[in-house]
Parts: C-alpha cells; sequence; structure tokens
C-alpha cells in the first residue's frame, strides 16, 4: 500500500480525488515518477502503474503530464485521453499548469522542491494543477490560472479551494539578489542573511491566490519543507541534484 499526503479540505467532496506521493524504499528509484530524469523507462513506468491501481477506479482514468518549462503557459484539457503517462513523447509541450473540467483526467504536476498548487472550483466542478518554481512564481502562473479558470469555466474565486503541497520552504530555499529582487516588493516573502536570502515560494504563491480572490480560510498550505524531509519527499537541492521527482495529482470524479 503506498503513502499519499493528502489535504484535508479536499477530503469533504466526495466527486474530488487527489494525491500527493512519497518516496518508497521498496520500489524503483525510491519511487520517483519521472521520466525525464533518465532512469530506467520501464521501472518508472511500472511506478505510474503501481500509483494509478491505488486511485479510483470505478472508471477508466485519463493522465495528462507535461513537459514543464518553468513557463506561464497554462493548457485547458478538453479531451478525455492520456498525455504523457507512459512516453514523454506526447506529454503537453512546454506547459506550467493544467485545467479541465472533464471527469476522470487526472492532472499531474512533478515537483522536488518547486510548489505545487491544486485547485478545486467546487460549484463549477472545475480544478487545475501548477508548478511554481521561482520563474513561474515571478510570472505569477498562480494567480494566472485562477484567472484563466474565470475566463474558461466562470469559476468565482470565492468558490475556489486550493492546496499548496510540500516544496522547499523559507528555512532552507537560499537564493542571491538575482532572484530574491523580484520578490522585494511582497512582505515577509524573504530574509535577508548577509548577501543572500532565504525566499518563501510557498507564502508568495499564497500571497497570488488571495490576490486573485481566494478566501484565506480555502487555503490549505502542507508546511511541508521537501529540502527538511527527504525521508519522504524528493527535493533537488538537498539531495545535490536529485534525479527523483514526487507527484501531485488532482481529477474529478465521474458524477453519474
Amino acid at each position: 500500500m503506498l503513502d499519499f499526503y493528502r489535504f484535508k479540505h479536499f477530503k469533504d467532496y466526495p466527486h474530488l480525488m487527489h494525491v500527493v506521493s512519497t518516496k518508497s524504499s521498496t520500489l524503483p528509484y525510491s519511487f520517483s515518477l519521472a521520466l525525464h530524469t533518465g532512469e530506467d523507462e520501464e521501472s518508472i513506468i511500472q511506478n505510474r502503474k503501481n500509483l494509478a491501481n491505488q486511485l479510483y477506479t470505478n472508471a477508466k482514468l485519463h493522465f495528462i503530464v507535461a513537459n514543464q518549462t518553468h513557463s506561464d503557459n497554462i493548457q485547458h484539457i478538453i479531451e478525455e485521453e492520456t498525455k504523457g503517462w507512459e512516453s514523454i513523447g506526447d506529454a503537453i509541450k512546454a506547459c506550467d499548469a493544467l485545467i479541465t473540467n472533464l471527469p476522470n483526467v487526472v492532472l499531474s504536476i512533478l515537483t522536488a522542491d518547486c510548489v505545487p498548487i491544486l485547485l478545486y472550483d467546487k460549484k463549477n466542478h472545475a480544478i487545475a494543477a501548477i508548478h511554481a518554481g521561482w520563474k513561474g512564481t515571478k510570472a505569477e502562473i498562480t494567480k494566472k490560472t485562477v484567472q484563466r479558470m474565470e475566463d474558461t469555466f466562470g469559476s468565482n474565486p470565492n468558490d475556489i479551494i486550493a492546496g499548496i503541497a510540500p516544496s522547499i520552504g523559507k528555512c532552507c530555499y537560499e537564493v542571491g539578489e538575482d532572484v530574491a529582487k523580484h520578490f522585494f516588493h511582497i512582505p515577509q516573502s524573504y530574509t535577508q542573511i548577509n548577501t543572500k536570502y532565504m525566499l518563501d515560494l510557498p507564502y508568495i504563491n499564497k500571497k497570488q491566490l488571495l490576490k486573485a480572490g481566494l478566501q484565506e480560510q480555502n487555503i490549505e498550505m502542507s508546511n511541508i519543507c521537501t529540502s527538511c524531509d527527504t525521508n519522504r519527499f524528493f527535493s533537488y537541492r538537498k539531495e545535490k541534484g536529485c534525479s527523483g521527482r514526487f507527484m501531485s495529482m488532482i481529477a474529478l470524479k465521474d458524477q453519474k
């Protein structure tokens, strides 16, 4: 049985499925789910199949994986088909946020320190999965994804609930002024230590959600730092360029 991290307030909605994968000492590559980092492809695909077998299975699921490029590109998934699950060749191109209102379509984000954000419009039954590194955060991909949900599905930010999944925290994310300067205008987004800055990407993305109109009580923070908890999560920084990635996933169950 796989161990998943889950958000408490998402559990209140029976038509919503979500998981955040964690490491496993008994599966190949500590249960990495990344096809783009050079591991044996068959082993990673088997890891993904093991994950899929643990999910909601009353209907056929379609898995969507993007070729993440630290952009602010947002892709609306309009067809019930699988992309990027068994091959990176058909992954969604150059995209860092996915949205859909289709049932049984699993939106997936791969990370090992960057910030994964999951969104659910509980009124219009639409979802999003966002990958926000510092470049995507600078480009306000999280705020833009909420706006895209408004434009595409008629979402009201008051109806959207959010989960900010495990990612590197302010305690461990040391950057130079070249990166930190993009966030100097956001109070409490960093702490300066001599010439270095400890940057709080989860907090900055929460501020973007608030700026987009979400209610603070509808935003759940994991408050888990991947660099501090490498027993459960991959950390590119702490593990010195590790190739492992975990997945944050969200889907709508068929309501028929």
